[in-house]
């Protein structure tokens, strides 16, 4: 299952956007910044040909994925609100962030 993207979503990049999935491609997490509330599962699917992690930035983050093969998902449940920045470790220059309400 696919979610039609909107003609008016792609020139709000920089924009936080709400829902639980967060897609791993072209060596970026889309959406750059999600927000959600806290009790939500997120999901996390490498959609990219390289394998890559969902790893919280700085230590004692929740965010702790294995290397995730193309088509391998991550899921992570936040349940305390929060602004949770993450990475993938295998390629530093990507980041991203979840904030939690």
């Amino acid at each position: 299952m696919s979610m039609p993207m909107s003609a008016s979503s792609a020139g709000a990049a920089a924009a936080p956007v709400t829902g639980n999935a967060v897609a791993i491609k072209n060596f970026a997490f889309s959406p750059a910044t999600l927000k959600v509330k806290a009790g939500t599962t997120v999901t996390w699917t490498n959609q990219d040909t390289d394998a890559h992690t969902v790893t919280s930035a700085g230590s004692g983050g929740p965010l702790h994925s294995a290397a995730l093969a193309p088509h391998a998902t991550y899921t992570y449940t936040f349940t305390k609100p929060g602004t949770f920045a993450y990475l993938c470790t295998i390629h530093p220059f990507m980041t991203a962030t979840v904030e939690v309400t």
